[in-house]
């Protein structure tokens, strides 16, 4: 058994704790719970209250005697006798069970709904019945004065399957796309089911028309709620003739007054799971909502929340024992859970022990294991010496650090720092000449963040202490020795900006209002010397002259608070001015754009230093102008030319050509070592002459020669 307590409310998990295997002996359980700690602490309210590997829905009967759970692998059914604590009868199916319900006040009449589209009915002895439904369905309700069975599912039509005629009946045509839940109101007997559009639509069975529709996706939406889709309707309950409650996928509890369409009350889990289970709890006016995470009870008028439950697994499905404090959570494991909340109401009258059991814990209430532990870091651990220490019996490891022995802990604090008593006196006797000195004139130290404000609260303080204690007795409050204000004077993020927008502008009014402070504090002490009836003149002339002074006052400080906004205007001006500039030279830098030039006919082109050098010449005398044209001979006439400039352009190569340019170049170096060298080969005659190829003949020359053959 764990105990629990969040706001004050004692939660006892009557499940917790190991759960023995069913192949042990009983000699081997007997030693197990004379050994073992948790199993002897172990309370196992109901024998083999659990499922092979996951519990998906539970029920209570309405007798209350007995709790009817379904769950896999393989799919199964089990029934518990509360008053025999232990397993009735298990029956097998042959698929999964999506949800099922009990018809008669004990076991005898079952009706699954199966993942298979199959409904499947159960007598007291088993097996009855089973016919098949159009589409996949995802939840039924039972109508007891027709004996209607409603199905929702993947299909926009609500099924009707009267159990009387043995027949399906004409179905109820919905907007929705598909339906995910529905109810049927205790009292007048209304039909709700809830859609995958958010949308809540009531059917009266009757007439089998639409009575109303209620569109629960815009109302949950509330400030700081994060909706990432469409909230879905996900759960459904109705309590009385007038109250419903819905629950979205997205993990909002909208509470309704059928008689409006905005709900009363929304509740937001904040942790974006949807809604599986809702139930309310007359009692003590509070509504149960559970996602696959936590459990929340929570006040149905004001939403404040009594107390949570957070299960270890997932959890499939909540039901609650009636008249009693006691629920049952279907989990994501073998083990259901079972949990007794005394605040919520007495156990049920099958185990009743449970008071007895719980009075006389919280009258001996135990000691927490963590009292007489204290726990360390990593970083204690090494300045005291104990890091060899991890990892043995001695150190608990928990979280980020580790719990040791308190009496171990102080033992080789005291080893490891002797000296400790003697620090201690010294930090006292420090203190006690601190608060002496507090007694004594102390000089006026400016702090080192806001000394202008500083300054002004300390001579005003001293101006108002001084009015104070000759009015009063009593010295004023400074800012200076709150400890609210204290981080304004020590942190530099408080540092009054006088440059900024909003202290130049109030400033004169600041400045003012000073002023006229100081005014009024010399009234206050010519009024208290002066008489009764020269008060009252003086009052009145002093008034007189006060509100002309104020007037004047009013008309300077106007004027100071338009020469600064004009200086404002001017100032942004001029920084506007420098960005733009600033913008232009990057975007300059960054996108160059071509600049194109226009020559002129009969103007020259020439670079920089060339005009440099034409200016030069110009100014130089004539003799100086024509020995430089005798040195430079026609490079005068030569510059003259118009376009007499010259560009060249070497092309970058692909690395096909290169590669093209390179097999050139080997073939060639290759071809020019075989050639073969025509030295030996000599001409016999000289001179320029014709001559036939093997006879003799006279050219037309100087010489004579032959011809090669």
């Amino acid at each position: 058994m764990q105990i629990t307590s969040v706001n004050d409310v004692k939660i006892y998990n009557l499940s917790h704790g190991k759960s023995l295997p069913e192949w042990l002996s009983d000699r081997k359980k007997r030693d197990l719970q004379k050994k073992d700690v948790d199993v002897q602490r172990r309370i196992e309210l109901i024998q083999d209250f659990e499922m092979p590997t996951v519990c998906t829905s539970i029920k209570v009967s309405r007798d209350g005697q007995y709790i009817i759970a379904a769950g896999t692998y393989k799919p199964r059914v089990r029934c518990y006798d509360t008053y025999q604590l232990s397993l009735k009868f298990e029956r097998c199916l042959d698929s999964d069970v999506v949800a099922f319900d009990i018809l008669s006040d004990d076991y005898s009449k079952l009706v699954f709904l199966r993942c298979n589209r199959y409904v499947e009915f159960h007598s007291q002895d088993g097996h009855y019945y089973n016919t098949r439904i159009p589409k996949f369905g995802r939840a039924f309700s039972y109508h007891p004065p027709s004996c209607d069975l409603f199905f929702v599912g993947a299909s926009s039509e609500v099924y009707r399957l009267n159990l009387e005629q043995g027949r399906f009946l004409s179905s109820l045509q919905t907007d929705a796309v598909a339906n995910n839940v529905c109810d049927i109101n205790p009292v007048h007997h209304l039909l709700a089911t809830g859609a995958m559009e958010g949308k809540v639509e009531c059917w009266d069975p009757r007439m089998r028309e639409r009575v109303g529709m209620l569109d629960c996706a815009l109302s949950s939406v509330t400030e700081g709620t994060e909706v990432e889709g469409l909230p879905a309707i996900s759960a459904l309950k109705f309590n009385d003739c007038l109250t419903m409650a819905v629950g979205t996928s997205t993990g909002q509890v909208l509470l309704y007054d059928l008689r409006s369409s905005r709900p009363l009350l929304v509740k937001d889990h904040y942790y974006g799971l949807p809604i599986k289970s809702l139930h309310f709890h007359n009692q003590l006016d509070l509504i149960l909502s559970a996602d696959s995470k936590i459990i929340k009870m929570w006040n149905k008028d004001t939403g404040k929340v009594l107390s949570s439950i957070e299960p270890q697994s997932g959890i499939n499905d909540v039901c609650m024992y009636p008249n009693s404090g006691m629920l049952f959570t279907a989990n994501e494991s073998p083990k259901m859970n079972t949990f007794y909340i005394p605040a919520l109401g007495p156990a049920p009258r099958w185990c009743s022990f449970l008071d007895n059991l719980t009075e006389e814990l919280e009258e001996n209430p135990e000691t927490t294991v963590y009292d007489d532990y204290k726990f360390v870091t990593r970083k204690d651990l090494d300045n005291l010496g104990l890091s060899h220490l991890i990892g043995s019996a001695l150190l608990r490891a928990y979280m980020h650090g580790f719990f040791m022995d308190i009496r171990l802990y102080h033992k080789v604090k005291a080893m490891a720092n002797p000296f400790a008593y003697e620090e201690y006196r010294k930090d006292r006797i420090r203190q006690k000449i601190e608060e002496t000195r507090a007694h004594r004139v102390q000089v006026k130290k400016l702090p080192k963040v806001n000394q202008e404000l500083a300054l002004k609260l300390m001579e005003e303080g001293d101006e108002e202490d001084q009015a104070g204690r000759r009015k009063k007795g009593k010295p004023a409050a400074s800012i200076l020795s709150d400890s609210r204000f204290k981080v304004m004077f020590e942190n530099p993020d408080y540092q009054v900006d006088q440059q900024s927008e909003e202290f130049r502008l109030l400033n004169p009014i600041v400045s003012k209002v000073g002023q006229k402070r100081k005014k009024k504090l010399r009234l206050l002490e010519k009024q208290a010397a002066a008489q009764q009836q020269e008060c009252k003149e003086d009052q009145e002339q002093e008034g007189q002259a006060s509100s002309e002074e104020s007037s004047d006052d009013d008309k300077s400080w106007v004027d100071e608070v338009r020469e600064q906004r004009r200086l404002l205007r001017v100032e942004e001006r001029q920084r506007k001015r420098q960005e733009r500039k600033q913008q232009d030279r990057e975007t300059s830098l960054q996108n160059p754009e071509p600049r194109f030039y226009q020559i002129k006919s009969g103007e020259e082109f020439h670079s920089f230093g060339e005009a440099a050098r034409k200016q030069k010449e110009q100014k130089a005398s004539l003799e100086e102008r024509v020995r430089l044209e005798e040195r430079s001979g026609a490079r005068s006439m030569a510059d003259a030319t118009v376009g007499g400039k010259q560009l060249t352009f070497t092309l970058q190569k692909s690395e096909q050509q290169q590669r093209r340019l390179k097999a050139e170049r080997e073939h060639h170096e290759e071809r020019r070592k075989l050639r073969r060298s025509a030295g030996h080969l000599q001409t016999r005659g000289r001179g320029r002459g014709r001559g036939s190829g093997r006879g003799r003949g006279r050219g037309r020359g100087r010489g004579r020669g032959r011809g090669f053959y």
